[in-house]
């Protein structure tokens, strides 16, 4: 039989959960969010949008269809993670399954952690956590395994787009004579360059600071990404400089608040954020609706945009910004995640619109 050790959650509130640890045994400090989905915990924990955040997965049982194989193909995108490696700072569960059985399954969800040295702790009350993560708001948190405490660290002061994001810029050629999009690496989810390079284009992956204005190019994408958006100033004056011309422009996630401050609106964090596979949208100006996969903690405000530019989509649950476009340009966004892997795919059409606009 085998014993866990101990570890406990501390919130900056006071709070303490206890429970056991299943992956690797340090103590780790973060900004603690939670995730309603049901499954998916592959392609969340190798988001690079959760860079800073100790993730909590309100589903009760995790951990029972294992993980997959970490392959990568030519290209160089992961055959089935988001990304190369684990972004998550840690991972908080309520019951940890040991046994997994799954076809695609080639080790358990511990003995991952522990190869790439993320934390998970199991035997917490995520209903009890949740709750009082929706009734206070999103908080700074600390894992404590071992007697070795940590300081809480506040993720959303620090540039996480920085770390996640390419060093170096990357071309992944289309065929000769195909579209050349230009993908601005704000700590992009792999599905997100596969669903760009199965529509026959040309991508160049750039870092998140690179001046993209000095490339020729057909089209602009700007990519998801961890944290606050007001840290990624040189970002924003570069979307700027590209919206005074007339190439199609689209983002997802971290695009549509850096497009927004690039059109001069302002970013507002919210209480607790979306993360989770069944938020509703509506298109705007129609009673068409979509269920969306998301993973955000701030939000466009509509008040803030100007007379060029109009909300896309709306949450159907809170009312805010899900995209914006703008009224007379190429211009547009989403704030959910198109490519939703893992997730649903009602939105996927919106990297057709962009390809069809090059």
């Amino acid at each position: 039989m085998q014993i866990d050790k101990k570890a406990t959650l501390i919130l900056d509130d006071g709070s303490v959960f206890e429970g056991y640890s299943f992956g690797y045994e340090k103590s780790v400090a973060g900004e603690v969010v939670f995730n309603t989905a049901m499954m998916g915990y592959p392609e969340s924990l190798t988001d690079p949008s959760y860079a800073g955040q100790l993730m909590t997965l309100t589903f009760p049982l995790v951990g029972n269809y294992g993980v997959p194989e970490r392959t990568f193909n030519d290209n160089g995108m992961a055959t089935f993670m988001e990304s190369e490696r684990i972004h998550a700072e840690a991972i908080i569960i309520s019951d940890y399954s040991r046994e997994y059985s799954h076809w695609n399954a080639k080790e358990s969800l511990g003995d991952w952690l522990k190869g790439e040295k993320v934390p998970g702790i199991y035997g917490i009350d995520t209903r009890a956590l949740t709750k009082l993560l929706r009734e206070k708001g999103s908080m700074k948190g600390k894992i404590v395994i071992n007697n070795e405490d940590v300081e809480f660290i506040d993720p959303n002061l620090i540039n996480q787009v920085a770390k996640v994001s390419c060093k170096e810029v990357i071309t992944y050629p289309g065929q000769e004579g195909s579209k050349r999009v230009v993908l601005l690496d704000c700590g992009v989810k792999h599905n997100i360059i596969r669903s760009l390079l199965k529509r026959n284009i040309t991508l160049i992956r750039v870092p998140w600071d690179y001046d993209f204005n000095q490339l020729e190019f057909d089209g602009l994408f700007l990519s998801n990404g961890p944290g606050d958006p007001d840290t990624c100033d040189a970002a924003v004056q570069n979307i700027r400089k590209a919206l005074k011309g007339n190439k199609p422009i689209c983002g997802i996630c971290m695009g549509n608040q850096l497009l927004a401050k690039a059109g001069g609106a302002k970013i507002y964090k919210l209480k607790y954020g979306h993360r989770s596979h069944n938020q509703p949208v509506r298109l705007v100006g129609t009673n068409q609706c979509f269920i969306t996969s998301q993973n955000h903690g701030y939000a466009v405000d509509n008040e803030s945009l100007s007379i060029d530019w109009e909300p896309l989509f709306i949450n159907m649950n809170d009312g805010t910004n899900e995209g914006i476009r703008h009224k007379s340009k190429p211009f547009f966004s989403a704030q959910f995640h198109p490519e939703a892997c893992s997730g649903p795919t009602d939105t996927e059409f919106m990297f057709d619109k962009f390809v069809e606009m090059l």
